[in-house]
């Protein structure tokens, strides 16, 4: 009895106890994990924004946060109606006419055309396009029937990120009170993972965030010159696929060589490799560095890994959440991936 009281007495058998306890408190309320995440994410570059903004506009003139916040929450509602009266249905017009344009590819090889053409046009054939396509129709169908779902999460999330917000300071206080409860213990574990959850995974998604911005900036200013068509949909595929690292890259390169092929064949194609190996670059060994606050070496293979198993156990979230809850772990165990 003597060894299990001072086993369970130790700091790090209480941290690692509640970690667990946290995890199966997660587990079992997972069908609000969409939720979830969207709160936080939300509220976390609400957060940021608002006080970005009020450290600078402190150098003119006194500002009060909760105008901010009013400010900052009435435009945000106001670029989702927006994207929803306008850009939606644009969206999916411009999705139907990309397919359908992919779906026109004829990969049959001229008699006129030299053996590199003709081998590489036997390559493109042995990928099967139109399966490929129709498994994208299901992603998109399964999508729809999920909109409404995704629709009340979202607004759920965007409110309680906006009551959050305008009580921060009530709810810090609020908080504080059980420091000196039965459970000041269980609460001052909670306190730390706390912190350590927003100086990680915080930072690294919404590193991940401004990354997809600029890669999808760039994107579409490049396409532009390209002469590509209906580069909303190509942008807003962009973005989402840049939310996932490295996979994200390799996944988007499939409809845009396709697109490259149908306007412009093989010579458009290289463009667009070109194009992304130079955005690839820029992110790598530019954005990375001056956004992270340390900059984080994950080999390739460990990365893959990561994302296919968050991916079975956490479904799309996985993918965009599995290096950001990994960096978060590997904080918690103090492993160091930079160099100092």
């Amino acid at each position: 009895m003597d060894f299990l009281r001072e086993f369970f007495s130790k700091d790090s058998v209480k941290k690692f106890l509640t970690l667990i306890f946290i995890i199966l408190l997660f587990y079992a309320g997972k069908s609000m994990l969409n939720l979830f995440l969207l709160t936080f994410v939300f509220t976390y570059l609400m957060n940021s924004l608002q006080n970005l903004i009020i450290k600078q506009l402190k150098r003119i003139t006194p500002v009060k946060e909760k105008l901010i916040t009013v400010i900052l929450y009435s435009l945000l509602f106001a670029s989702i109606v927006l994207i929803i009266a306008k850009y939606i249905p644009l969206l999916i017009t411009q999705s139907k006419y990309i397919i359908n344009q992919a779906m026109d590819i004829d990969l049959t090889p001229d008699s006129n055309s030299d053996i590199v053409h003709k081998y590489l046009m036997s390559l493109f054939q042995q990928v099967d396009i139109k399966s490929y396509l129709k498994s994208g129709f299901d992603i998109t169908f399964q999508f729809a029937t999920n909109i409404g779902k995704w629709s009340i999460d979202v607004f759920i999330a965007i409110m309680l990120s906006l009551f959050f917000m305008l009580e921060k300071r009530k709810v810090i206080c609020f908080l504080r009170k059980f420091e000196n409860s039965k459970i000041s213990g269980l609460y001052r574990y909670l306190r730390f993972f706390g912190n350590n959850f927003l100086n990680s995974f915080g930072k690294v998604v919404q590193a991940q965030i401004l990354i997809a911005f600029f890669n999808t900036i760039l994107s579409v200013i490049m396409l532009s010159v390209l002469h590509f068509p209906q580069l909303i949909t190509l942008g807003f595929m962009i973005f989402v696929l840049s939310l996932i690292p490295v996979a994200g890259v390799i996944v988007s390169l499939i409809p845009l060589t396709l697109i490259a092929f149908k306007i412009g064949g093989f010579v458009k194609v290289i463009y667009v490799l070109i194009m992304i190996a130079v955005i690839h670059s820029l992110e790598s060994y530019i954005l990375n560095p001056k956004l992270m606050s340390a900059k984080v070496h994950l080999p390739i293979f460990f990365t893959f890994i990561i994302l296919i198993a968050s991916e079975h156990f956490m479904g799309v979230w996985g993918l965009l959440i599995g290096i950001p809850l990994f960096m978060f772990i590997l904080d918690l165990l103090e492993v160091k991936l930079h160099d100092k």
